[in-house]
């Protein structure tokens, strides 16, 4: 067999998932060529983007694979705590899942948006110096269009260029994004911020079910004057009867602490909050023809389960995988065609139960606050406390929201 052709793949989108897709890339597709695009400058600080990224265990090890999990910056995970606020049959249901039952070192972690980018940035750029031929990028200027033709997809970047594949990474929040085939809106919001709180239990996070919608409470490393006890807050909502809005933010901590579990501490100051409006938004499928879509371009969800960016690291994942082993023709390789198509083939059919279980799961929880029906707390108490009885299913949700479906 003559050796395989070179192959050319574009990444639209420099955020965590386009990355980490440049990257195991690079790494596991040692002939074919990488060129990643992003709007924003080369010289920007992304360090400093303060929004709060929970990663499960399988992303996790896929940075630390990547050489760019930003260790010193992340706060580990080992427990997670999910509750049902009374009124309900139950004011104690309650499942705990814990690393230490699972036999893992932690759950995942919790990390700045910013150190992540910064970290997976940093390891692209080492790469790409070390090969300037094969990996490129074009920082500063957005990809205007993509244009399908004969056995690719043109780029038009301001330069058109014909690439064997286009991976498109620009995600965005739901209110900015284009509509997709599926789409929902939830009429609810996230109000979105850091929390400080006395009493509370480290590395444990926390997801209260109200009769609004689920708050989350996730544990944040020490700042950089040794501070502890922040916190990273997803409050959700409903649009049309929000409780926040008007609070300041001590009647914010006072609403908070009658919410939450006494289990989780006591709330001592929330800071600045933002409000973003929540929906579900997704393709139909990943793949269109030579162009594949993963992360918030495929799939933008409610935070209810926060999964978002860990399915897209997934998506990531799977493309890369698939790519590698894709049949070969003798002297055909990537660049020939069929061993792209066979690939972006088994892609669609390997993600689609991972993907469309959480994209249901996240919808029905979501949907579950928007109904004003007598007893749907007291079935959300009823399921939690039977999956707290059920060990084996415990361990089975766990490992599905660590690795995904597998």
């Amino acid at each position: 067999m003559e050796p395989r052709e070179t192959s050319s793949i574009a990444v639209i989108g420099a955020g965590p998932a386009g990355l980490a897709l440049a990257l195991l890339a690079a790494q596991t597709l040692p002939r074919a060529r990488i060129t990643l695009h992003d709007a924003r400058p080369l010289d920007q600080d992304v360090s400093a983007d303060p929004r709060t990224l929970a990663l499960s265990l399988g992303s996790v090890q896929l940075l630390q694979r990547l050489q760019a999990w930003p260790a010193q910056a992340a706060q580990p995970l080992r427990c997670v705590h999910v509750s049902q606020a009374p009124p309900s049959w139950d004011a104690d249901a309650v499942v705990r899942i814990e690393a230490a039952e699972l036999g893992v070192p932690m759950l995942g972690a919790v990390v700045a948006y910013g150190h992540v980018v910064a970290a997976l940035q940093a390891a692209w750029m080492t790469r790409a110096q070390a090969e300037p031929t094969r990996l490129r990028h074009a920082f500063g200027g957005a990809v205007q269009a993509l244009k399908p033709v004969a056995g690719g997809v043109e780029v038009d970047a301001g330069a058109a260029e014909v690439h064997d594949l286009a991976v498109v990474a620009e995600g965005g929040v739901f209110a900015e994004q284009a509509r997709k085939a599926v789409t929902r809106d939830y009429r609810q919001a996230a109000w979105v911020g850091t929390v400080w709180r006395d009493g509370a239990p480290e590395a444990t996070a926390y997801e209260r079910f109200t009769r609004h919608g689920p708050v989350a409470l996730l544990p944040l490393p020490p700042d950089a004057a040794g501070v502890t006890g922040r916190t990273s807050l997803v409050w959700c909502v409903p649009v049309a009867d929000d409780p926040v809005q008007a609070l300041d933010p001590a009647q914010r901590a006072a609403l908070l602490n009658t919410l939450l579990p006494a289990a989780a501490g006591r709330v001592t100051e929330v800071g600045p909050l933002k409000r973003f409006d929540l929906g579900l938004n997704a393709e139909r499928t990943l793949v269109q023809g030579r162009v594949v879509r993963i992360g918030n371009a495929a799939q933008t969800l409610h935070p209810v389960a926060g999964q978002g960016l860990n399915l897209g690291l997934r998506d990531a994942q799977a493309l890369v995988q698939a790519l590698a082993r894709a049949p070969q023709a003798p002297g055909a390789g990537l660049a020939g065609g069929s061993g792209i198509d066979a690939a972006l083939r088994a892609v669609e059919w390997q993600r689609a139960p991972d993907r469309w279980g959480m994209i249901a799961t996240t919808d029905f929880l979501a949907r579950s606050f928007t109904w004003r029906w007598p007893g749907v707390g007291a079935a959300r108490g009823l399921a939690l406390a039977a999956l707290q009885a059920a060990p084996p299913l415990k361990g089975l949700l766990a490992r599905h929201l660590m690795y995904g479906r597998r």
